[in-house]
C-alpha cells in the first residue's frame, strides 16, 4: 500500500467512525449516557445482569468477588436516581462483600409498567421478591437504602425481617422532617427535582449536592440528552411523588420503622437540603438500637460526596453491628 493510500485511510476511517457515532446518537441519543454509565460500572469493578421477578424485569449491577462466606449487600437508590448513584461506594466495598445494586422497577434500565404503583409499599413487596430470587442468602442480606430507597428499605426490614439481617438508612425519606424548601414544594404539589432545561438542571444539582467539587458536570450534548430524558419522565416522576410525598403512605416508612429489630445504621449529612437531617432523630426514636452517623460538608448525595465515610460506616455496621 502506498503512502498516499495510507494517508487517505487515515482521513477516511476517522470520518466513518464519526458518521457511525452520529447515526447511533440520532437513533438513540440516550446511548451516550448509557455508555458513560457502563464506563462507570466497569471502573467500579462491577458486572451487569437482569432478572424477571414477578411482573417486572430488573437490571442490576453486581459483584461476586468476595470471600465465600461474605454477606450479601443490596443497595437501593433514591427518587430520580439509579444504580449508578451507588458506584462510588460499591467500588470501596467490592472484594469484601457480595454486592447487588438494582435499578428499582420503574427507574433506570429496569422495566416500567403503565399504571403500576411505585410507592413505598408496592416497591417494598417487589424488593422482598428480588431478595428472595436474586440474593438468595439464607442468613438475610444487608439492605441499604438512600433517600426514597431508604424509605423502601425501612418497610422491607420491618415487614420481611427474615430477609434482612442488617439495615442502613441513608438520607432516608418517610418521616415528617423539619420544613425546608424541598418539602414545602412537594406538599404544594410540585416536583422540586423536575428537569426541563439547563436552568432547572443546575437547580436540581444545586439542591442535591452541597460540595461543588464533586458535582457532576455534563457537557453538551450529554446535558441536552439528559434533559430530554427527564422531560419525558416528568409525568412518571409526579406519579411517584404523589405516592411517596403526598399520599396516606408518605410516612409509612417511619411508622414501619418501629418494628425494625435488626442492627441499623442511620447516616445523614448535616447540609442535606432534601431530607433535612432532623429526619435522623425521628427514625432514631423508632429504632432505639440504631447507631447514628452525621457527616459534615455534604448534602443529599453523600454516596457521591463522601463515599469513603459512607463505606466506612457500612463496614462498621456489617462487621460490628455498630458504628462510631
Amino acid at each position: 500500500m502506498t503512502h498516499r493510500s495510507l494517508r487517505l485511510l487515515a482521513i477516511v476511517i476517522p470520518l466513518l467512525l464519526v458518521l457511525v457515532v452520529a447515526i447511533v446518537l440520532w437513533r438513540d441519543p440516550y446511548s451516550l449516557v448509557r455508555a458513560d454509565f457502563a464506563r462507570q460500572r466497569i471502573a467500579a469493578g462491577l458486572s451487569r445482569e437482569s432478572a424477571t421477578v414477578d411482573d417486572h424485569r430488573w437490571v442490576y449491577a453486581y459483584s461476586d468477588a468476595a470471600p465465600k462466606d461474605a454477606p450479601t449487600v443490596v443497595m437501593l437508590h433514591g427518587f430520580t436516581g439509579s444504580k449508578e448513584n451507588w458506584y462510588p461506594v460499591a467500588k470501596l466495598l467490592r472484594g469484601h462483600y457480595r454486592l447487588l445494586i438494582p435499578d428499582l422497577p420503574g427507574w433506570g434500565e429496569s422495566q416500567r409498567v403503565d399504571g403500576a404503583d411505585y410507592g413505598f409499599l408496592a416497591q417494598s413487596e417487589r424488593v422482598d421478591q428480588f431478595i428472595e430470587k436474586v440474593a438468595a442468602d439464607p442468613r438475610g442480606v444487608v439492605l441499604l437504602g438512600h433517600s426514597m430507597g431508604g424509605g423502601i428499605a425501612a418497610v422491607v426490614a420491618a415487614r420481611y425481617p427474615r430477609q434482612v439481617a442488617r439495615v442502613g438508612l441513608i438520607d432516608a425519606a418517610g418521616v415528617r422532617f423539619a420544613d425546608n424548601r424541598f418539602g414545602e414544594q412537594v406538599l404544594a404539589g410540585k416536583n422540586p427535582f423536575a428537569v426541563e432545561d439547563e436552568a432547572s438542571l443546575k437547580r436540581y444539582l444545586d439542591t442535591v449536592f452541597h460540595d461543588a467539587k464533586v458535582r457532576p458536570w455534563a457537557p453538551w450534548p450529554a446535558s441536552s440528552i439528559y434533559i430530554s430524558r427527564r422531560r419525558g419522565d416528568a409525568a412518571f416522576e409526579q406519579q411517584v411523588l404523589e405516592r411517596i410525598g403526598r399520599s396516606d403512605e408518605s410516612f409509612l416508612p417511619g411508622k414501619a420503622a418501629a418494628a425494625i429489630r435488626q442492627p441499623t445504621l442511620l447516616l445523614w449529612c448535616r447540609q442535606d437540603a432534601v431530607i433535612d437531617f432532623s429526619a435522623m432523630a425521628l427514625y432514631a426514636e423508632r429504632i432505639p438500637q440504631a447507631n447514628r452517623v452525621l457527616l459534615e460538608g455534604c448534602g443529599h448525595m453523600s454516596l457521591v460526596e463522601q463515599p469513603g465515610m459512607v463505606a466506612q460506616a457500612i463496614e462498621m455496621l456489617i462487621e460490628r453491628g455498630q458504628t462510631q
